[in-house]
């Protein structure tokens, strides 16, 4: 189905992983279009409740493959060409979507990371903002998604000096979720895919949603967004099945309806 991205359904969860691990998952062409359509894919089949995107071998994504880059490249075309339109599939995605980061996050590949809604990283893994290296600014999204993690001050500060950032630091700063242990990684990221499909789906996108509104409305329109938000999560079967499962005193079976 595609070239550069294994597609794999577990349960209700798709497993998106980066392909090229020769070239520590560098991204060419191929791969940010095999990433593009892999997640649009996902998100669009009912019975897919979360999404994983991880790494083949050692690396995350060592971020663009500089073998196709020359001084002839307009890396802005790059940009709205190959990477805009990945990062906007997956931040239009209302299901949630797990970064599991196996190994070395650099440049575009943290781009990546930080544009999921989660981040489960291995205790190996690290985080490395590459671009100021070869004169660059962070791009894909990063300096967007990243000062909403960690701040104003701090994004800057990782975005100037380029220093790598280990797996516990990582943790300390808020670019992770949780950790997991190297040995057990693919087990306990998919324990935490399996908690998330879990849950009213729908209610999570109508958060992702509001969160995302949250940044630019002002509190009247946002209040009128709560309601109607509200307004929907009310009338789904997760919202009665929830009422009744604690009228019933049981645990709730949520299907994401």
């Amino acid at each position: 189905m595609f070239e550069t991205v294994t597609y794999e359904v577990r349960g209700n969860t798709a497993w998106l992983t980066l392909n090229r691990p020769e070239k520590l998952n560098a991204f060419n062409a191929q791969l940010n279009k095999d990433v593009q359509k892999a997640v649009k894919e996902a998100s669009k089949d009912p019975n897919i409740r979360v999404i994983v995107l991880t790494g083949a071998g050692r690396a995350f994504c060592s971020g663009q493959d500089l073998e196709g880059v020359d001084e002839q490249t307009d890396l802005g075309d790059v940009l709205r060409t190959l990477y805009n339109p990945m990062v906007l599939e997956i931040e239009k995605c209302e299901k949630p979507t797990i970064a599991a980061v196996n190994g070395v996050a650099a440049g575009a590949g943290m781009s990546l990371a930080l544009a999921c809604d989660f981040r489960i990283a291995s205790e190996k893994a690290s985080f490395l903002q590459a671009f100021i290296h070869v004169g660059l600014i962070p791009d894909a999204g990063n300096l967007y998604f990243l000062p909403r993690l960690v701040g104003h001050a701090k994004a800057l500060e990782l975005a100037v000096l380029g220093e790598k950032i280990p797996a516990e630091e990582a943790l300390r700063l808020g670019l992770v979720t949780r950790l997991a242990s190297a040995d057990h990684f693919l087990e306990e990221t998919a324990a935490f895919a399996e908690r998330l499909a879990s849950m009213p789906t729908k209610a999570i996108g109508l958060i992702k949603r509001n969160l995302k509104a949250s940044w630019h409305e002002n509190l009247e329109e946002f209040l009128e967004r709560d309601a109607q938000g509200q307004r929907i999560a009310g009338q789904t079967e997760d919202h009665r099945e929830g009422v009744e499962a604690f009228l019933s005193k049981r645990k709730p079976v949520f299907r994401g309806e």
